[in-house]
């Protein structure tokens, strides 16, 4: 068990967060199925001080996704305190300061992972937010801007010094982005000397691959970001190609009617938002490729329940190729979609 603050943290793995991915449909599936707490979407501290409510519509959450972590970005110090004072009121368990989001409208403006190349300001943040709410503040960052700039041993000694309770670390430089290998030797390293807990985080496939990585570098707990998109069996220990369609089929109808209840829309909105979701639950098992197709363009509800709910597979079929999702399936899917 792991101590954020006050906070209790039962598990060793859980849901990362992913912009168009961690919404509170899927934060309650993944919970459910062992993601052991729930972070929000990043979420512009500049558009919720300016009162924008889809914005601040993303930190909407239900209970059982508790403990929940409302994630933020920004660049300025005032801005990140007051916005931190304004979100406080809605009850989360910690906040999460965004120092790794690599997208360069983001991270060349001085906000995500353009606060490690201004480590005093990250500290005064971490700092300011800890005096402005009774809450524990974290904080997520990458091990560097560049090959050439590897900081995050300063990194994690102001951080901690400014009363950060926890610190996740992607594996990956800022100009990495999502290529490249996560270097988990480097996690390690600071685990070895960090004296609050290390979320670590980059290229986990499974739940056993993760166990491996928390017994290999000493890590208190392992985020699953991109292999876990379509498939929360993975916080399971269960592999989703093995299990009856049966089975998935149910969890797909129940992700897409949690999107259509959570985004209430009089046209095809949800649908058209789930289609991300669909794509990646239909990867690695054996699902025709028309029918997915078929089932990705339609924009009538009707028509995807039916012919998805009327499909039985056969004993003789293949498995479909998977599609491999870039960096726009994490904090750079902010810039598309708000």
């Amino acid at each position: 068990m792991t101590k954020i603050g006050e906070i209790q943290i039962s598990g060793k793995v859980a849901l990362s967060p992913m912009a168009g991915i961690s919404d509170s449909p899927y934060r309650k599936i993944a919970r459910r199925f062992g993601s052991a707490f729930a972070y929000t979407e990043f979420v512009s501290t500049e558009q919720i001080l300016l009162g924008n409510q889809k914005s601040i519509d993303m930190f909407r959450f239900e209970e059982m996704e508790r403990p929940i972590f409302f994630q933020i970005f920004g660049s300025d110090l005032n801005t990140v305190v007051e916005a931190s004072k304004r979100i406080a009121p809605l009850k989360p368990d910690v906040i999460d300061l965004n120092m790794g989001c690599s997208v360069s409208k983001v991270s060349h403006h001085g906000s995500g992972a353009g606060l490690l190349r201004n480590l005093k300001l990250a500290g005064q943040m971490i700092e300011g937010m800890k005096k402005a709410v009774n809450l524990p503040i974290t904080a997520k960052i990458r091990l560097g801007w560049d090959a050439d700039s590897l900081n995050y041993k300063e990194s994690v000694h102001i951080l901690q010094e400014s009363g950060v309770s926890a610190i996740s670390v992607h594996g990956r430089t800022k100009a990495m982005a999502y290529t490249g290998k996560a270097d988990w030797n480097a996690i390690g390293d600071i685990k070895s000397f960090a004296k609050v807990p290390i979320f670590g985080n980059g290229d986990v496939a499974s739940f056993q691959e993760a166990q491996d990585k928390i017994k290999t570098y000493g890590v208190d707990l392992v985020l699953i970001g991109r292999k876990a998109i379509g498939n929360p069996w993975i916080f399971s220990e269960r592999e989703k190609q093995d299990l009856p369609f049966s089975e998935i089929r149910k969890v797909v109808i129940e992700h897409l009617l949690g999107i259509l209840d959570f985004y209430p829309s009089e046209d095809d909105y949800g649908l058209i938002l789930f289609r991300k979701h669909f794509s990646k639950y239909m990867d690695g098992i054996s699902f025709p490729s028309e029918l997915k197709s078929e089932l990705l363009q339609t924009k009538s509800l009707t028509t995807f329940l039916k012919l998805f709910s009327d499909y039985e597979p056969d004993q003789n079929r293949t498995i479909i190729e998977t599609v491999e999702y870039s960096e726009n399936m994490n904090c750079e899917t902010y810039l598309a979609h708000r």
